[in-house]
């Protein structure tokens, strides 16, 4: 970044190179990143970015939120255009996630729907550490099994990080359910 700064043969050199410049994921870039895209836009400002302002989640790696918000201000007569439809998920879900989005302070307004089905009900359930959580979520499989005919092949369980999985694999060991792990 400081080479473009102060070198305006070599900006002009990745202006003319990169004629236009598409930025996936912007509300995670960082300071850095910013200072780069500028650059390489230059005056012709030939640049798209993607990126949803409700999904910024790498602020502790140095990406600042100011970098999409601040967007129409760095880029005076761009055009927005909101992805407002969703596709994979049900109406309740888009409308739990939709109640606590509008908590966060900074963001730009927006209307998430869908024409799916409503879904089956949410249910929020606190536990108090991950062994809890993973008897409760294997209980919750066999107990769906036995009432609901459901087989195996009809759960997943999803976890952030690989780290988690060994809690979930000891709790599904102890109800002799056999699992599969991918990724």
């Amino acid at each position: 970044v400081e080479a473009f700064r102060d070198k305006t043969e070599l900006r002009e050199k990745y202006q003319k190179r990169f004629r236009y410049l598409l930025v996936d994921e912007y509300q995670d870039t960082n300071h850095a990143q910013y200072l780069l895209t500028k650059y390489i836009a230059g005056p012709a400002k030939n640049i798209c970015v993607v990126g949803d302002d409700d999904q910024s989640i790498y602020s502790w790696r140095g990406a600042t939120i100011r970098n999409i918000l601040e967007f129409e201000r760095d880029y005076p007569g761009a055009k927005v255009v909101k992805l407002e439809q969703n596709y994979r998920s049900t109406s309740n879900i888009l409308d739990a996630a939709g109640k606590l989005i509008l908590n966060n302070e900074k963001r730009k307004p927006k209307t998430i729907w869908t024409a799916n089905d409503p879904g089956d009900p949410l249910r929020f359930v606190e536990m108090m550490n991950e062994q809890e959580e993973a008897r409760f979520v294997t209980e919750e499989i066999v107990q769906l099994k036995q009432d609901n005919g459901m087989a195996l092949q009809d759960f997943a369980i999803f976890y952030r990080t690989n780290a988690q999985s060994r809690v979930f694999e000891d709790a599904l060991r102890r109800h002799t359910i056999p699992y599969t792990i991918v990724g």
